[in-house]
Protein backbone atom coordinates (compact mmCIF):
# COMPACT_ATOMS: atom_id res chain seq x y z
CA UNK A 1 0.00 0.00 0.00
CA UNK A 2 0.97 3.71 -1.15
CA UNK A 3 0.92 6.01 1.95
CA UNK A 4 -0.01 9.32 0.24
CA UNK A 5 0.16 12.49 2.48
CA UNK A 6 -1.55 15.25 0.95
CA UNK A 7 -0.54 18.93 2.97
CA UNK A 8 -3.58 21.36 3.54
CA UNK A 9 -2.91 24.77 4.23
CA UNK A 10 -5.38 27.13 6.16
CA UNK A 11 -7.78 28.72 4.08
CA UNK A 12 -6.23 26.95 0.27
CA UNK A 13 -8.92 26.09 -2.65
CA UNK A 14 -11.01 22.69 -1.22
CA UNK A 15 -10.45 21.62 -5.29
CA UNK A 16 -6.66 21.67 -4.83
CA UNK A 17 -7.60 19.19 -2.20
CA UNK A 18 -10.48 17.05 -2.91
CA UNK A 19 -9.45 17.03 -6.67
CA UNK A 20 -6.09 14.35 -6.14
CA UNK A 21 -7.94 13.05 -3.35
CA UNK A 22 -11.09 12.18 -5.89
CA UNK A 23 -8.68 10.64 -8.22
CA UNK A 24 -6.95 8.45 -5.58
CA UNK A 25 -9.90 7.42 -3.97
CA UNK A 26 -11.62 6.25 -7.41
CA UNK A 27 -8.45 4.41 -8.07
CA UNK A 28 -8.67 2.40 -5.35
CA UNK A 29 -11.97 1.46 -6.27
CA UNK A 30 -11.26 0.77 -9.77
CA UNK A 31 -7.96 -1.34 -8.44
CA UNK A 32 -10.02 -3.16 -5.71
CA UNK A 33 -12.47 -4.19 -8.74
CA UNK A 34 -9.72 -5.42 -11.03
CA UNK A 35 -8.48 -7.57 -8.32
CA UNK A 36 -12.04 -9.29 -7.04
CA UNK A 37 -10.43 -7.48 -3.44
CA UNK A 38 -11.07 -5.62 -1.09
CA UNK A 39 -7.34 -4.29 -0.96
CA UNK A 40 -6.42 -0.65 -1.66
CA UNK A 41 -3.58 0.66 -3.53
CA UNK A 42 -3.42 4.17 -2.15
CA UNK A 43 -3.83 5.31 1.81
CA UNK A 44 -4.55 9.11 1.71
CA UNK A 45 -3.72 10.78 4.68
CA UNK A 46 -5.05 15.17 4.84
CA UNK A 47 -2.53 16.62 6.70
CA UNK A 48 -2.44 20.28 8.19
CA UNK A 49 0.37 23.02 8.35
CA UNK A 50 -0.42 23.85 11.60
CA UNK A 51 -1.29 20.72 14.00
CA UNK A 52 -4.58 21.78 13.71
CA UNK A 53 -7.18 18.86 13.07
CA UNK A 54 -10.17 20.88 11.42
CA UNK A 55 -8.71 23.17 8.40
CA UNK A 56 -10.85 26.15 6.87
CA UNK A 57 -10.79 26.76 2.96
CA UNK A 58 -11.64 29.52 0.59
CA UNK A 59 -15.20 28.11 0.08
CA UNK A 60 -15.97 28.37 3.92
CA UNK A 61 -15.64 24.16 3.95
CA UNK A 62 -13.31 22.79 6.81
CA UNK A 63 -11.70 19.79 5.99
CA UNK A 64 -11.01 17.38 8.67
CA UNK A 65 -7.68 16.58 8.71
CA UNK A 66 -5.26 13.58 10.64
CA UNK A 67 -3.36 16.69 12.52
CA UNK A 68 0.00 17.90 11.63
CA UNK A 69 3.28 16.47 10.47
CA UNK A 70 3.53 14.80 13.94
CA UNK A 71 0.94 12.14 13.42
CA UNK A 72 2.85 10.94 10.21
CA UNK A 73 4.20 7.53 11.43
CA UNK A 74 4.37 5.82 8.76
CA UNK A 75 6.61 5.64 4.91
CA UNK A 76 5.38 8.44 2.34
CA UNK A 77 5.10 7.23 -1.14
CA UNK A 78 4.45 10.76 -2.38
CA UNK A 79 3.47 14.16 -1.06
CA UNK A 80 0.70 16.19 -2.44
CA UNK A 81 1.25 20.23 -1.25
CA UNK A 82 -2.36 22.01 -1.93
CA UNK A 83 -2.37 25.40 -2.87
CA UNK A 84 -0.54 27.91 -0.20
CA UNK A 85 -3.29 29.31 1.06
CA UNK A 86 -3.00 32.34 3.78
CA UNK A 87 0.67 31.39 3.25
CA UNK A 88 1.22 33.97 0.79
CA UNK A 89 4.66 35.36 2.13
CA UNK A 90 6.18 32.32 4.34
CA UNK A 91 4.69 29.13 5.44
CA UNK A 92 5.25 27.55 8.68
CA UNK A 93 9.26 27.47 9.59
CA UNK A 94 8.76 23.60 10.77
CA UNK A 95 7.11 22.59 7.50
CA UNK A 96 9.80 24.28 5.46
CA UNK A 97 12.74 22.56 7.90
CA UNK A 98 10.45 18.96 7.43
CA UNK A 99 9.90 19.09 3.41
CA UNK A 100 13.76 19.79 2.74
CA UNK A 101 15.21 17.06 5.71
CA UNK A 102 12.86 14.23 3.84
CA UNK A 103 13.85 15.69 0.27
CA UNK A 104 17.74 15.49 1.19
CA UNK A 105 16.77 12.03 3.05
CA UNK A 106 14.88 10.92 -0.44
CA UNK A 107 12.52 9.37 1.61
CA UNK A 108 9.59 9.63 -0.11
CA UNK A 109 9.24 8.88 -3.97
CA UNK A 110 7.58 11.80 -5.21
CA UNK A 111 7.09 15.58 -4.12
CA UNK A 112 4.07 17.44 -5.83
CA UNK A 113 2.26 20.60 -5.70
CA UNK A 114 -0.99 22.02 -7.05
CA UNK A 115 -1.43 25.76 -7.83
CA UNK A 116 -0.11 27.84 -5.46
CA UNK A 117 1.23 24.69 -3.57
CA UNK A 118 4.64 25.70 -6.15
CA UNK A 119 5.84 28.59 -3.45
CA UNK A 120 5.88 26.07 -1.10
CA UNK A 121 8.21 23.75 -2.41
CA UNK A 122 10.15 26.98 -3.55
CA UNK A 123 10.22 28.33 -0.08
CA UNK A 124 11.86 24.71 0.45
CA UNK A 125 14.60 24.99 -2.39
CA UNK A 126 13.01 21.50 -3.89
CA UNK A 127 12.20 23.79 -7.58
CA UNK A 128 15.82 25.28 -7.34
CA UNK A 129 16.76 24.93 -11.02
CA UNK A 130 13.72 22.73 -12.10
CA UNK A 131 11.74 22.96 -14.47
CA UNK A 132 8.16 24.30 -12.76
CA UNK A 133 4.54 25.67 -12.98
CA UNK A 134 1.94 27.26 -10.92
CA UNK A 135 -1.34 29.10 -12.32
CA UNK A 136 -1.04 31.44 -14.57
CA UNK A 137 -1.64 34.49 -12.67
CA UNK A 138 0.90 33.75 -10.51
CA UNK A 139 4.08 32.38 -13.05
CA UNK A 140 5.43 35.74 -12.73
CA UNK A 141 5.32 36.53 -8.95
CA UNK A 142 6.82 32.77 -9.09
CA UNK A 143 10.06 33.57 -11.22
CA UNK A 144 10.45 37.04 -9.61
CA UNK A 145 10.67 35.65 -6.08
CA UNK A 146 13.18 32.38 -6.81
CA UNK A 147 14.64 33.28 -9.78
CA UNK A 148 16.55 30.12 -9.76
CA UNK A 149 13.33 28.08 -11.26
CA UNK A 150 12.82 27.85 -14.31
CA UNK A 151 8.99 28.85 -14.66
CA UNK A 152 6.71 27.78 -17.27
CA UNK A 153 3.16 29.29 -17.91
CA UNK A 154 1.95 27.04 -20.70
CA UNK A 155 1.74 23.15 -19.27
CA UNK A 156 -0.60 22.40 -17.08
CA UNK A 157 1.59 19.70 -14.79
CA UNK A 158 5.47 19.28 -15.31
CA UNK A 159 7.74 16.31 -13.93
CA UNK A 160 11.56 17.15 -12.95
CA UNK A 161 13.07 14.20 -11.57
CA UNK A 162 10.96 13.24 -8.56
CA UNK A 163 9.44 16.90 -8.41
CA UNK A 164 5.84 17.13 -10.09
CA UNK A 165 4.26 20.80 -10.05
CA UNK A 166 1.11 21.30 -11.39
CA UNK A 167 -0.68 24.75 -13.03
CA UNK A 168 -4.16 26.29 -11.54
CA UNK A 169 -6.49 24.24 -9.11
CA UNK A 170 -8.15 21.51 -11.51
CA UNK A 171 -5.08 20.65 -12.85
CA UNK A 172 -4.17 18.65 -9.67
CA UNK A 173 -6.69 16.23 -11.01
CA UNK A 174 -4.24 15.60 -14.13
CA UNK A 175 -1.49 15.49 -12.22
CA UNK A 176 -2.75 12.88 -10.17
CA UNK A 177 -4.34 10.96 -13.12
CA UNK A 178 -0.29 10.94 -14.31
CA UNK A 179 0.81 9.33 -11.32
CA UNK A 180 -1.73 6.82 -11.27
CA UNK A 181 -0.82 6.16 -14.69
CA UNK A 182 3.18 5.52 -13.66
CA UNK A 183 2.04 3.69 -10.81
CA UNK A 184 -0.65 1.29 -11.98
CA UNK A 185 -1.17 1.44 -16.02
CA UNK A 186 -2.32 3.91 -18.31
CA UNK A 187 -5.30 2.27 -18.91
CA UNK A 188 -6.48 2.40 -15.49
CA UNK A 189 -5.73 6.30 -15.35
CA UNK A 190 -7.77 6.58 -18.70
CA UNK A 191 -10.45 4.58 -16.93
CA UNK A 192 -10.28 7.00 -13.68
CA UNK A 193 -10.79 9.56 -16.05
CA UNK A 194 -13.96 8.32 -17.39
CA UNK A 195 -15.32 7.78 -13.79
CA UNK A 196 -15.16 11.10 -13.10
CA UNK A 197 -16.82 12.41 -16.39
CA UNK A 198 -13.55 13.97 -17.40
CA UNK A 199 -13.22 15.30 -20.98
CA UNK A 200 -9.88 13.25 -21.23
CA UNK A 201 -7.03 12.49 -19.44
CA UNK A 202 -4.70 15.40 -20.63
CA UNK A 203 -0.86 15.52 -21.41
CA UNK A 204 1.19 17.73 -18.91
CA UNK A 205 2.45 19.75 -21.37
CA UNK A 206 -0.74 20.81 -22.81
CA UNK A 207 -1.46 24.87 -22.86
CA UNK A 208 -3.64 26.15 -19.69
CA UNK A 209 -4.92 28.29 -22.17
CA UNK A 210 -7.53 26.70 -24.20
CA UNK A 211 -8.56 28.36 -27.68
CA UNK A 212 -11.92 27.98 -26.45
CA UNK A 213 -10.84 29.96 -22.77
CA UNK A 214 -9.22 32.22 -24.55
CA UNK A 215 -12.21 33.10 -26.80
CA UNK A 216 -13.96 33.42 -23.61
CA UNK A 217 -11.88 36.10 -22.22
CA UNK A 218 -12.65 39.34 -24.42
CA UNK A 219 -15.88 41.56 -23.98
CA UNK A 220 -14.56 43.48 -27.36
CA UNK A 221 -17.77 42.33 -29.84
CA UNK A 222 -15.35 42.57 -32.98
CA UNK A 223 -12.59 40.09 -31.50
CA UNK A 224 -14.74 37.73 -30.01
CA UNK A 225 -16.57 37.31 -33.47
CA UNK A 226 -13.42 36.45 -35.38
CA UNK A 227 -12.11 33.92 -32.30
CA UNK A 228 -15.78 32.26 -32.85
CA UNK A 229 -15.47 32.53 -36.34
CA UNK A 230 -12.22 30.91 -36.68
CA UNK A 231 -12.99 27.84 -34.34
CA UNK A 232 -15.94 27.17 -36.91
CA UNK A 233 -13.92 27.54 -39.82
CA UNK A 234 -10.66 25.88 -39.50
CA UNK A 235 -10.64 25.10 -43.52
CA UNK A 236 -10.90 28.94 -44.43
CA UNK A 237 -8.64 31.85 -44.91
CA UNK A 238 -7.38 32.17 -41.68
CA UNK A 239 -4.78 34.96 -42.83
CA UNK A 240 -4.40 37.98 -41.03
CA UNK A 241 -5.69 40.12 -43.39
CA UNK A 242 -9.12 38.04 -44.17
CA UNK A 243 -9.35 38.23 -40.08
CA UNK A 244 -9.06 41.91 -40.19
CA UNK A 245 -11.54 42.71 -42.82
CA UNK A 246 -14.05 40.20 -40.51
CA UNK A 247 -13.20 42.78 -37.89
CA UNK A 248 -13.71 45.82 -40.40
CA UNK A 249 -10.55 47.13 -38.85
CA UNK A 250 -7.17 47.35 -40.65
CA UNK A 251 -4.32 44.89 -40.58
CA UNK A 252 -2.33 46.58 -38.26
CA UNK A 253 -4.91 47.40 -35.98
CA UNK A 254 -6.47 44.61 -35.78
CA UNK A 255 -3.16 42.80 -34.67
CA UNK A 256 -2.42 44.89 -32.37
CA UNK A 257 -5.79 45.00 -30.08
CA UNK A 258 -6.37 40.89 -30.64
CA UNK A 259 -2.74 40.67 -29.16
CA UNK A 260 -4.05 43.11 -26.34
CA UNK A 261 -7.22 41.45 -25.80
CA UNK A 262 -6.08 37.95 -25.50
CA UNK A 263 -2.54 38.06 -24.74
CA UNK A 264 -0.77 36.33 -28.30
CA UNK A 265 -1.23 37.41 -31.43
CA UNK A 266 -3.85 36.02 -34.16
CA UNK A 267 -1.15 33.63 -36.08
CA UNK A 268 -0.85 31.86 -32.50
CA UNK A 269 -4.64 31.65 -31.71
CA UNK A 270 -4.85 30.23 -35.44
CA UNK A 271 -2.09 27.48 -34.41
CA UNK A 272 -3.73 26.69 -31.11
CA UNK A 273 -7.19 26.67 -32.52
CA UNK A 274 -5.86 23.77 -35.32
CA UNK A 275 -4.17 22.22 -32.54
CA UNK A 276 -6.88 21.63 -29.80
CA UNK A 277 -9.05 20.58 -32.74
CA UNK A 278 -6.61 17.86 -34.01
CA UNK A 279 -6.50 16.76 -30.64
CA UNK A 280 -9.70 16.24 -30.36
CA UNK A 281 -10.54 14.47 -33.42
CA UNK A 282 -7.32 12.15 -32.55
CA UNK A 283 -9.06 11.41 -29.37
CA UNK A 284 -12.64 11.23 -30.46
CA UNK A 285 -12.86 10.00 -34.05
CA UNK A 286 -11.40 7.05 -36.29
CA UNK A 287 -9.70 9.82 -39.23
CA UNK A 288 -6.18 9.60 -39.96
CA UNK A 289 -3.86 12.29 -39.67
CA UNK A 290 -4.04 13.29 -43.41
CA UNK A 291 -7.55 13.61 -42.92
CA UNK A 292 -7.44 14.96 -39.29
CA UNK A 293 -4.80 17.48 -40.99
CA UNK A 294 -7.33 18.48 -43.99
CA UNK A 295 -10.11 18.92 -41.31
CA UNK A 296 -8.24 21.46 -39.50
CA UNK A 297 -7.36 23.45 -42.07
CA UNK A 298 -3.95 22.49 -42.95
CA UNK A 299 -2.48 21.35 -46.36
CA UNK A 300 -0.68 17.81 -45.01
CA UNK A 301 0.37 16.03 -41.91
CA UNK A 302 3.73 17.55 -41.68
CA UNK A 303 2.04 20.56 -40.97
CA UNK A 304 0.43 18.72 -37.86
CA UNK A 305 3.51 17.67 -37.26
CA UNK A 306 5.34 20.50 -36.99
CA UNK A 307 2.21 22.51 -34.64
CA UNK A 308 2.10 19.30 -32.47
CA UNK A 309 5.99 19.72 -31.86
CA UNK A 310 5.81 23.73 -31.62
CA UNK A 311 2.94 23.57 -29.02
CA UNK A 312 3.29 20.45 -27.34
CA UNK A 313 6.67 19.18 -27.60
CA UNK A 314 5.61 15.87 -29.13
CA UNK A 315 4.52 14.22 -32.35
CA UNK A 316 0.74 13.35 -33.87
CA UNK A 317 1.62 9.81 -33.99
CA UNK A 318 3.12 9.24 -30.48
CA UNK A 319 0.11 11.75 -29.03
CA UNK A 320 -2.76 9.45 -31.18
CA UNK A 321 -0.72 6.43 -29.37
CA UNK A 322 -1.01 7.62 -25.95
CA UNK A 323 -4.27 9.52 -25.85
CA UNK A 324 -6.32 8.27 -29.48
Amino acid sequence: MKHIVILVPTQTSILDVTGPLEVLTKSNEYFSKLNNDNKQYYKCHLISMDEQTIVSTTSGMPIITEGGISSIYYPIDTIIVAGRGKYIQNAPEEIIIWLKKISKKNAVKRITSVCAGAFILAEAGLLDKRRATTHWLLCDELAKRYPSILVEKEPIYIKDGNVYTSAGISTGIDLTLALVEEDLSRIIAMNVAKLLVLYIKRPGNQSQFSPVLMAQTTEYGPIAKVMEWVQQNLQSDLSVENLAEIAHMSNRNFSRIFSKEIGVSPAKFVEKTRVEAARRLMEESDFNLEQISSICGLSNANGLRRLFHRHLATTPGLYLKNFG
